[in-house]
């Protein structure tokens, strides 16, 4: 049957969907148009596996706390690419899930992700055409303190900082240094002995090492990891918005200490694939003779 430019409208509107996709589905259920979005949404699933392959290294991270700044959470919500982070329905769904992570208090994925948020993810993946992916949650509550929060404003860096006493604010001004300077540890206890001997087997290897007898290699050594631990220890490092003074100095002077550091980063930890764009084209364009 004859298809009416009204119906195809009223559907793009209720699916986001493009014309001609909406077009055939209505051809196909002869303008039923209820009969038309529930086909559509049962293709949804097999859309968005076709594209689940695919690297989703964009995105944006979120974080959000509560008023009396007791606890909070921080989320990462990946897309293929830049463009689509920040576009409005991405940026609606990433919205959601964070409303969703908080009011539940979520610290796992499991938490948060059920049938209901994996449909409209997959109606989203249909709508935008790439993949998307909810990575990662966790929450951050303060037993005998606050929480604050630090996202920079293009949403490619969240913080979130537990103090034990301060104010939410002190805690936002040591989740901003988090997110510019990017410490590894809160003190330099807290370094991994790994880390640590890693860093000694650098050290060692360094020019200036060469030829020097083992006490003064040792020697040498005991100072420059103490220089390395200080450097990536944030209590140790200079505030940024007042080197004359470090951040453990800044949050002692407030009566507090800082507790532990949650840093999200868009991104960071995913291998990203080299694509061949024309190879990819021309795979489509082939197929699309072939159907």
């Amino acid at each position: 049957m004859a298809v009416s430019a009204s119906l195809v409208k009223e559907l793009r509107e209720r699916t986001g969907l493009g014309m001609m996709e909406c077009k055939k589905a209505l051809v196909e259920t002869d303008g039923d148009i209820d009969t038309a979005i529930e086909n559509l949404r049962k293709a949804s699933g097999l859309k968005a596996a076709k594209k689940a392959d695919r690297t989703a290294a964009e995105g944006v991270v979120v974080a959000k706390i509560a008023e009396d700044g007791s606890y909070g959470v921080v989320l990462e919500i990946n897309s293929e690419t830049d463009f689509v982070a920040r576009d409005e329905g991405f940026l609606a769904f990433a919205g959601s899930i964070t409303d969703k992570a908080f009011a539940a208090k979520a610290g796992s994925l499991e938490e948060v992700i059920d049938d209901e948020l994996e449909s409209a993810r997959q109606a989203l993946v249909q709508k935008i055409g790439e993949n998307l992916n909810i990575r990662r949650v966790e929450k951050v509550e303060a037993a005998n303190g606050v929480v604050g929060a630090y996202v920079h404003s293009n949403n490619r860096i969240a913080v979130l900082v537990e103090l034990s006493g301060g104010t939410v604010e002190l805690a936002k001004d040591v989740a901003m240094h988090v997110a510019a300077v990017n410490p590894q540890v809160v003190n330099t206890s807290d370094m991994s002995e790994e880390v640590v001997n890693k860093e000694k087997d650098i050290i060692k290897a360094q020019p200036d090492m060469e030829g020097k007898p083992e006490q003064i290699v040792e020697k040498m050594m005991v100072g420059r990891i103490n220089k390395f631990l200080k450097e990536n220890s944030l209590v140790e490092q200079a505030f940024v918005k007042d080197p004359e003074v470090t951040v453990g100095g800044l949050v002692k002077k407030e009566g507090a200490e800082v507790i532990r550091f949650v840093r999200f980063e868009v991104g960071e930890g995913i291998e990203k694939k080299e694509e061949d764009f024309a190879a990819e084209v021309a795979a489509q364009v082939a197929a699309s003779k072939s159907s």
